[in-house]
């Protein structure tokens, strides 16, 4: 059988970008010490924002074709007793008959799966999405250092762009952070210990197994990607371990934060975007134990364009001041709506199962009798009239542009004003939807836009989530 390896990356962040300084002049009366820590932004998930949606943005940068396994990594997913991975591979237009799990329960659980359809025997390939958006408890050190994000990889055969040469493992029950089942926030133990009698024997050793298992030594390593919020702890590891300086990895610190169950992943495809062909790559994960796998670019890489590279993601984005939208987003402060507000978001089941294909991966119909495309699809043609089965017809990538829109303060919206208009298709479907991540004064009847996966609407008396597609200016990360 042909070797499996990656054959395909994308990258997601969210737009939003919180000011760090916003963030520390809010604690300044309780916390001074924050402001020497408060350089950059972090970015920040919008409130239709999740683990799900950005794993499906993610996920849009990679190659699909013959999927036929989806992998959801996270720590952060938006249900418990509800599969995410199949909402994942729904949203995309993954066929039903795709293998769906979730993993979850460390911050190294991308860095498993990824190990995991590395090993497999299937022939078909394996799609790994991890993503998280990580709650914080407000004035804590983690509010700087938390970010959001996901990652998407294709393992599979045929055109690999980086080989698997060698990895170890260690399930060790050192415990450097927590959260327990229904709480909100992780709970952290001392720094000093954790650098010293965490990282500091646990990684260099799990380093030292895989390099042996590939059969290099630590100076063939020309780029080594360690994610963790500590100051300076992966160019310690990588001295400890005989890597050179130059070989360690930007964590992203200053225009993202920590991705969480992405982050490994997120700078292991930061490496392969400047990596040459032959180049050693070693990608690590710590968490209750170690993950370490050593990858080889292969020739195929200097062919390689990723569709969402993490450049991209993390260069853009739009700068926010407002300190109370992050505590807004995230249910740190319930702000008064008003009646406005008011009102029930349940979510019908049934309706939602019968129109799956049509919510879940925005397809229209196109009538077989005059050509007409039409969201959502109905009984009879609302051009000619005809009743014959209406042809599928995907929006999702369709380009598009303003037809007519408004700034709306009147109605609610958790992020007002609520931008929504006519959005004209170029197969000459016209459907009315919301419009997110608009800055003041961008748009205009002609702008281009692009189809995004977010949240709906938000059930909180049964804690359900409605997901569906919105547009955003196409001069976002994706355009």
């Amino acid at each position: 059988m042909t070797e499996r390896g990656i054959i395909s990356f994308g990258a997601y962040v969210p737009n939003l970008r919180i000011e760090r300084s916003a963030i520390a002049d809010a604690h300044g009366w309780a916390f001074p010490e924050l402001k020497a820590r408060a350089k950059g932004v972090r970015a920040l998930a919008n409130w239709d924002e999740d683990a799900v949606t950005m794993s499906v943005e993610a996920a849009r940068g990679v190659s699909t074709d013959g999927v036929g396994a989806l992998i959801f990594a996270s720590t952060t997913p938006p249900f418990a007793d509800l599969q995410n991975a199949t909402l994942v591979a729904a949203a995309l237009g993954l066929p039903e008959t795709v293998a769906t799990s979730d993993n979850g329960g460390s911050l190294r659980a991308g860095v498993s799966a990824l190990l995991s359809a590395l090993r497999s025997t299937v022939h078909t390939p394996t799609l790994i999405v991890a993503s998280d958006a990580r709650h914080t408890k407000p004035g804590s050190a983690q509010e700087l250092q938390y970010g959001a994000g996901a990652v998407a990889m294709t393992v599979g055969s045929g055109k690999v762009i980086a080989k698997l040469i060698g990895t170890a493992s260690r399930s060790d029950a050192f415990i450097d952070h927590f959260r327990a089942s229904g709480e909100s926030y992780d709970y952290y133990w001392e720094e000093r210990w954790v650098r010293d009698e965490g990282y500091g024997k646990i990684v260099p050793a799990a380093i030292k197994a895989a390099l042996a298992d590939a059969g290099i030594d630590a100076a063939d390593v020309r780029h080594f990607c360690l994610p963790g919020t500590m100051s300076g702890i992966a160019a310690a590891m990588a001295k400890k371990s005989g890597i050179a300086a130059e070989a360690v990895v930007d964590n992203l610190h200053a225009r993202c934060g920590d991705t969480g169950t992405a982050h490994p992943l997120m700078m292991f495809a930061s490496a392969l975007e400047r990596a040459e062909p032959g180049d050693r790559i070693v990608v690590a994960a710590f968490g209750t134990g170690c993950d370490v796998l050593v990858f080889e670019a292969t020739p195929e890489l200097a062919n390689y364009k990723p569709r969402l590279s993490v450049a991209a993601a993390v260069a853009g984005g739009r700068a926010e001041a407002h300190y109370t939208k992050l505590l807004s987003f995230q249910g740190e402060l319930q702000l008064d709506w008003g009646m406005r507000a008011e009102g029930s978001e349940k979510i019908p089941l049934t309706q939602q199962y019968r129109a799956r294909e049509q919510l879940a991966h925005f397809v229209a119909g196109e009538c077989p009798s005059c050509g007409t495309v039409q969201f959502p699809q109905l009984a009879s043609c609302v051009n000619c009239g005809s009743f014959e089965t209406l042809t599928p017809h995907p929006l999702v990538d369709e380009a598009a542009k303003v037809a007519s829109y408004t700034a709306d303060w009147l109605q609610f919206s958790p992020s007002p004003p609520l931008h929504f208009g006519l959005v004209q298709f170029d197969s000459g479907a016209r459907v009315m939807m919301e419009i997110v991540d608009v800055e003041p004064g961008q748009l205009d009847v002609g702008t281009p836009l692009r189809m995004v996966f977010r949240i709906k609407s938000k059930d909180k008396e049964r804690h359900n989530v409605r997901y569906f597609w919105k547009a955003t200016p196409a001069t976002v990360q994706g355009a």
